[in-house]
C-alpha cells in the first residue's frame, strides 16, 4: 500500500507540473506509473535504479536505461543488461505501448513472463537470457507481429513451445536454449524463413529433427546440442551454404557425415557432432570449409583414417576427434603444422599407431593442449616437443612410448598438466622437471623408470597431485618431495625400490588427502611429524620394513578413511584411538601385533579390517574368530591401587563436581567425535567432481545460479549427489594474475578446521569442452548468503515484512568471525593471516551462524612471535580490498595478525552502523568510518551511528543498559582499527569480551525491569 500511494503522489506532482510549466513536463502518465511499478518488485542492490525517482521537473526519459521517442517523448527501450537486479517482472509493462525494446539479460529476474507483453503491438526486441523466468513461453507474445528478436535462452521454463508463436513470422532470432521444456522441436518453426539464428540446446526435446527446418534458407547458427533426439540430420541442413555454426552435440543421432559437406557448407566455422551414434569416415572435404575454427566428432564410432588435407584450415583452433574408434599412422599430425593457430588437438582413444614425427615440434607455438592418449603409440617422444612452448597440457598416456622423457621437457614452463603414465618410458626422471614451476599434476606411474626421484621436483610449489608409482625407483624419498606443501590431493610413490626412512619433512603435507609409500624397502620408525598431516584420507604404508609401534600420532588424523600398515613388523599393542577414527578400511595384517583387539568403530566391521598373521591377537568381535584373551592378573592390576581411599565428607562436593564436569568433558568429546566422522564421510564422497559434473550440477554454469563474483573468480549454486546436497563452486578465473596463487592457497590451507571457517569439500582440475584451462573450489554451501547483500540490501527497495539482521545476530556474528580469526591466528603451529576479511567474505549458514570464507590472499606465517610475512617481492599492488585493508600494509611489503585485526575492526563497525567504509559519506566529510565512529562516541552520541534499522525493528528492547553495550561494540571496533598495528587489541581479548557483551544483554533481556 505504501508503494501505491507513492505512485499516486508522483501522479499527483507530475499533474502539477504540467498546470504550472508543461514545457518542463513532457512525459506520459502511464509510461510513468508503468515504471515506477516496475521497479517496485525489483530488489536493487547495485543503486542501478536510484535516478528512477521523479522530482516534478526531470522526467524517466533521463533515467538509467530508459531511451524515448524524439517526437512524443514516449518509452521505446528498456536496456538494464548485467545490473545484477532481482525481482519479478510487473505486468504493468504492458502498458508501455510505445515499447520496442527490452533487454533485462543477466539478470536474476524470477517468476512468470506476463502475458501482458503480448499488448505491446509495436515490440521487436525481446532479451532475456541468463535469467530464472519459471513457468511457460507467454502464448500472447504471439500478438506482437513485429518481433524478430526472442531470446529466452537460460532460464527456468517449462512446458511445450506454444503452437501460437508460429504466428511470428517476422523472427529472426530465436533462442531459448537451457530450459526445460518439453514434448518435440515444433515444425512450424520452419516457417520462420526469415531466422538468422535458431538455438534450442539443453531444452530436453524428444523424437527427431523436423523435415521443415530445411526451409530456413538465410540461418547462420543453429545449435541443437543436448537434447534427446533421434534419427538423421535431415539432409537439407548440410545445403544450407549461410550456416556458420552447425552444433549437434549430445544427442542420439546416427547416419554419416555428407562426404561433400565442406563444399556445400563453405562458411562453416563451428562444427560439433560430438557425442552422438555417427558412422562412416571422416570427408575429405572438411579442408574446403576453409573459415573452420573448431571441429569436434568425438565419442562417435567412425572408421577409416583421419583426413591428410587439413593443413588448409589455417584459423583452425581446436581440433577433438577423441574416442571414435578411427586407424591411421600418426604421422598425420604433420599436416597440422600450417594451422597456426592451433589450441587444442584432442585425438585420444583411437587406434593411431607409429611413432610421432620430429615435425611435431613445427606445430603452433600457441597450442596448449595436445591430448593423445589411449593410443598404440610408440617409439620416443622427439626432443623437438620443448619447442611447442606454449603448452599446458600434455597428455601422451596410456600407448607405447618407449625410451627416456626427454630433458627438453623442462622447456615447457607453461606446462600445468603432465600425462605420461601407463607407457614403457625407462631410463631416469629428467631434473629439468624441476624448471615447471606452473605444474599441478604430474603422472608418470606404470612405467620402467629408473634411478632416484630427482630433488629438483621440489620447486614445483603449485604442484597438487603426485603419481610416481610401479616403476623401478630406487634411493631414498627425497626430503624436498615431502616439503611441498602444495600437494593437497594425492601423493603416491608406490610399487618402486624406495629405501630409508620416511622423511620428517612429511608433516609439511597438511592439506594432503591421500598418501601411498606401499611396497617399497623402506624401513625405520614413522615420523611422529606425520600427525600434522591432518587432512589424510587414505595412508597405505604397506609392504615395507617399518618397525616399533603404531605411532600415537596418527589419532590426530581424524578424518582418516583408509589405513594400511600390513606386512610390516610392527610390534606391540592394537592402540584403542584406531577405533575412534573414522575408518571405512583398516589392514593391520602380517605384523608383529599383540593383545587385544579393540571392539569400537571400524573394528565392529569385520569386513572392514584385516589382522591376518598377527599370531598374538585375541578378543575382538566374535566375527573375528579370534582367542579370547586371558583373564587379567587381578593381584597386579590392585597393586597400582592405594591401601586407604577413605574420602573426609569435607571435599565429597568438590569430587562430584569433579565428576559431573568429567562427564560433561566426555559428552562432549563423543559429540564432537561424531560430528568429525559425519563431517568426513560427507567430505569423502565428493573428491573427484569433474568439469562434466560440475557444469551439469551448476546447470552450466548459468547466470541465474551465479551468487557471487570476484577479482579471482565466480560462484554459483550446484546440486550434486542426484540433487541432494546444495554446493557453492567457486570457478577460477585464470586469465587473471594471482588466480593460479589464490587457488593454491585455498588449495594449501583447506585442512584447517573450525565451525566458523567454509570448508572445501572437493577441488576441480581439468580442461573445459573448448580446451581452457579449468580450476574450480567446491564449498559446503551456505544458504543465507552473505554478509554483505544482508547488511546493504537498497532500503529504498525493501519490503516491509523484509527479514533483517537483529541487534543479537549482529552480535552472534561478530562472535563468529573473530572466533575464526582466532583460531587462525593462535589455534595452529603456525599463524594464518586471511589478508581480506570483509562482509562478502563471510557467509551465513542457515542459523545464521557465520563461516570466513576466501582464501585466496591468505599467508602462513612461521614466526608467530613476530607476527609478519613478507609479500611477494615481484608484486608491488596492495592486495586486499580499499577500506578494510590496514594502513601499513601500504607502506611496507608486509602482512600481519596485526593486519587482520584492523580489518575485523573496520568490519565490526560496519555490522552495527551498517555504513561502509567507502560510502560516499564518509569521502564526502573527509572522514574514515574508524574516525566518524570513534567521534560519535566520544560526543555520547552513540544511537546516531546504530543502523536505523535496529532503531525502527527493536526500539522498545533499546534501554539505557543495551545502548551502553552497543556503545562497548563499537568501542572494540574503534580499538581494532587504530592506526598503529601496536595500538590494536589482541584478537583473543575481543573473543572474550565480546563474548561478556553478549551475556550481558540476554541477562539485561531477561530481566528487562531491574
Amino acid at each position: 500500500m505504501t508503494s501505491y500511494v507513492t505512485v499516486e503522489c508522483l501522479i499527483f506532482l507530475m499533474f502539477f507540473c504540467f498546470a504550472s510549466n508543461p514545457a518542463t513536463c513532457s512525459i506520459n502518465e502511464v509510461d510513468l506509473r508503468a515504471l515506477l511499478l516496475f521497479k517496485e518488485n525489483i530488489v536493487d542492490s547495485r543503486g542501478v535504479l536510484d535516478s528512477w525517482r521523479y522530482n516534478g521537473t526531470a522526467n524517466y526519459c533521463t533515467w538509467k536505461g530508459i531511451s524515448c521517442s524524439s517526437m512524443h517523448r514516449r518509452v521505446v527501450s528498456i536496456d538494464l543488461d548485467s545490473q545484477g537486479l532481482v525481482g519479478s517482472l510487473s505486468p504493468h509493462l504492458g502498458n508501455l505501448s510505445f515499447l520496442r525494446s527490452i533487454n533485462l539479460q543477466n539478470n536474476s529476474f524470477h517468476g512468470p513472463i506476463p502475458q501482458e507483453l503480448g499488448r505491446l503491438g509495436r515490440l521487436e526486441y525481446i532479451k532475456f537470457s541468463n535469467n530464472s523466468f519459471d513457468g511457460e513461453i507467454p502464448r500472447n507474445v504471439s500478438q506482437c507481429q513485429n518481433l524478430y528478436y526472442l531470446d529466452l535462452i537460460d532460464n527456468k521454463l517449462t512446458g511445450n513451445v506454444p503452437s501460437e508463436l508460429s504466428s511470428l513470422l517476422k523472427l529472426e532470432v530465436l533462442g531459448l536454449s537451457k530450459n526445460n521444456l518439453s514434448g518435440t522441436i515444433p515444425s512450424f518453426i520452419g516457417n520462420f524463413t526469415f531466422l538468422r539464428e535458431l538455438s534450442l540446446a539443453n531444452c530436453g526435446f524428444l523424437g527427431e529433427i523436423p523435415e521443415s527446418l530445411v526451409h530456413l534458407q538465410n540461418l547462420e547458427r543453429l545449435s541443437l546440442d543436448k537434447n534427446r533426439l533421434i534419427g538423421i540430420i535431415p539432409s537439407g541442413l548440410y545445403n544450407i551454404s549461410t550456416i556458420r555454426y552447425f552444433s549437434f552435440y549430445s544427442n542420439q543421432l546416427q547416419g554419416t557425415i555428407p562426404s561433400d559437406i565442406g563444399f556445400t557448407l563453405p562458411n562453416l566455422r563451428y562444427l560439433s557432432l560430438g557425442d552422438n551414434n555417427f558412422t562412416g569416415s571422416l570427408p575429405v572435404s572438411l579442408s574446403n570449409a576453409s573459415f573452420l575454427q573448431a571441429i569436434g566428432l568425438f565419442e562417435n564410432r567412425f572408421t577409416g583414417p583421419m583426413p591428410k588435407n587439413l593443413d588448409r584450415l589455417s584459423d583452425l583452433w581446436v581440433l577433438s576427434i577423441a574416442l571414435t574408434d578411427i586407424e591411421d599412422d600418426i604421422s598425420f599430425i604433420s599436416t597440422l603444422t600450417n594451422c597456426t593457430r592451433l589450441r587444442a588437438i584432442d585425438i585420444l582413444g583411437n587406434f593411431l599407431t607409429g611413432s610421432l614425427p620430429h615435425s611435431i615440434a613445427n606445430l603452433s607455438t600457441q597450442l596448449s593442449i595436445l591430448s593423445m592418449s589411449r593410443n598404440l603409440i610408440h617409439g620416443t617422444i622427439p626432443s623437438g616437443i620443448g619447442d611447442l612452448t606454449g603448452l599446458s597440457v600434455l597428455n601422451l598416456a596410456s600407448n607405447l612410448f618407449s625410451g627416456p622423457i626427454p630433458w627438453s621437457i623442462g622447456g615447457l614452463t607453461k606446462l600445468q598438466e603432465i600425462y605420461l603414465d601407463d607407457n614403457k618410458f625407462t631410463d631416469e626422471l629428467p631434473s629439468s622437471l624441476g624448471n615447471l614451476t606452473l605444474l599441478n599434476l604430474l603422472y608418470v606411474h606404470k612405467n620402467n623408470i629408473s634411478g632416484s626421484i630427482p630433488p629438483s621436483l621440489g620447486n614445483c610449489y603449485d604442484l597438487l597431485i603426485l603419481y610416481l608409482s610401479n616403476n623401478n625407483l630406487s634411493g631414498p624419498i627425497p626430503k624436498q618431495i615431502v616439503s611441498l606443501s602444495s600437494i593437497s590431493i594425492f601423493l603416491d610413490l608406490s610399487n618402486n625400490n624406495l629405501v630409508g626412512s620416511i622423511p620428517s619433512e612429511v608433516g609439511s603435507l597438511r592439506n594432503l588427502g591421500g598418501l601411498d609409500f606401499s611396497n617399497n624397502r623402506l624401513s625405520g620408525l614413522v615420523p611422529s611429524t606425520i600427525s600434522s598431516c591432518i587432512s589424510l584420507q587414505q595412508l597405505y604404508l604397506g609392504g615395507n620394513s617399518f618397525h616399533g609401534e603404531i605411532p600415537q600420532g596418527l589419532s590426530r588424523l581424524k578424518v582418516l578413511q583408509e589405513l594400511d600398515l600390513s606386512r610390516n613388523s610392527f610390534s606391540g599393542l592394537i592402540p584403542s584411538f584406531l577405533g575412534e577414527l573414522s575408518l571405512a578400511k583398516l589392514n593391520l595384517s602380517f605384523n608383529k601385533l599383540r593383545g587385544p583387539v579393540p571392539v569400537e568403530g571400524v573394528f565392529r566391521n569385520v569386513s572392514a579390517v584385516s589382522l591376518k598373521e598377527n599370531t598374538e591377537l585375541c578378543g575382538g568381535i566374535s566375527e573375528l574368530k579370534l582367542p579370547p584373551c586371558p583373564p587379567t592378573n587381578l593381584k597386579k592390576k590392585n597393586s597400582h591401587i592405594p591401601l586407604k581411599i577413605i574420602v573426609p565428607v569435607s571435599v565429597s562436593g568438590a569430587i562430584f563436581i569433579a565428576i559431573i564436569a568429567f562427564s560433561y568433558l566426555f559428552i562432549q568429546r563423543k559429540t564432537k567425535l561424531r560430528n568429525d566422522l559425519y563431517t568426513s564421510s560427507f567430505e569423502s564422497q565428493f573428491q573427484r567432481l569433474s568439469y562434466a559434473d560440475l557444469l551439469k550440477s551448476t546447470d552450466g554454469f548459468s547466470e541465474a545460479n551465479m551468487i557471487g563474483s570476484g577479482r579471482f573468480g565466480s560462484v554459483y549454486k550446484g546440486s550434486i549427489d542426484n540433487g541432494n546436497t546444495t554446493v557453492a563452486v567457486k570457478v577460477l578465473k585464470l586469465n587473471v594474475r594471482g588466480a593460479h596463487k589464490s587457488f593454491t592457497r585455498e588449495c594449501v590451507l583447506r585442512g584447517l578446521r573450525h565451525r566458523n571457517l567454509l570448508k572445501i569439500l572437493s577441488i576441480s582440475v581439468s580442461i573445459d569442452y573448448q580446451g581452457n584451462d579449468f580450476m574450480a573450489l567446491i564449498y559446503q554451501f551456505k544458504a543465507n548468503g552473505s554478509l554483505d547483500k544482508w547488511l546493504h540490501l537498497d532500503t529504498d527497495g525493501r519490503h516491509e515484512n523484509m527479514p533483517y539482521l537483529t541487534l543479537m545476530q549482529r552480535l552472534n556474528i561478530a562472535i563468529d568471525v573473530a572466533s575464526a580469526v582466532e583460531y587462525l591466528h593462535n589455534g595452529t603451529d603456525s599463524a594464518v593471516v586471511h589478508g581480506d576479511l570483509k562482509p562478502s567474505n563471510i557467509l551465513l549458514d542457515d542459523d545464521m551462524t557465520a563461516h570466513v570464507g576466501d582464501f585466496g590472499l591468505a599467508k602462513v606465517i612461521s614466526n608467530v612471535s613476530s607476527g609478519l610475512a613478507t609479500a611477494e617481492s615481484h608484486s608491488v599492488a596492495i592486495k586486499g580490498t580499499i577500506g578494510y585493508i590496514a594502513p601499513e600494509y601500504g607502506m611496507a611489503g608486509t602482512v600481519s595478525i596485526q593486519g587482520d585485526v584492523y580489518s575485523y575492526g573496520i568490519l565490526l563497525l560496519e555490522l552495527f552502523a551498517n555504513i561502509r567504509p567507502t560510502s560516499d559519506v564518509l569521502i564526502s566529510d573527509h572522514a574514515s568510518l574508524h574516525n566518524f565512529v570513534a567521534t560519535k562516541l566520544e560526543l555520547d552520541r552513540v544511537m546516531e551511528i546504530v543502523d536505523p534499522l535496529i532503531l525502527q525493528k527493536e526500539h522498545h528492547m533499546i534501554n539505557s543498559s543495551i545502548r551502553g553495550c552497543v556503545a562497548s561494540i563499537l568501542g572494540i571496533g574503534v580499538a581494532c582499527s587504530r592506526d598503529l598495528p601496536q595500538d590494536r587489541m589482541v584478537i583473543t581479548d575481543v573473543v572474550s569480551q565480546l563474548g561478556q557483551i553478549r551475556m550481558t544483554i540476554l541477562a539485561k533481556r531477561l530481566r528487562p525491569h531491574n
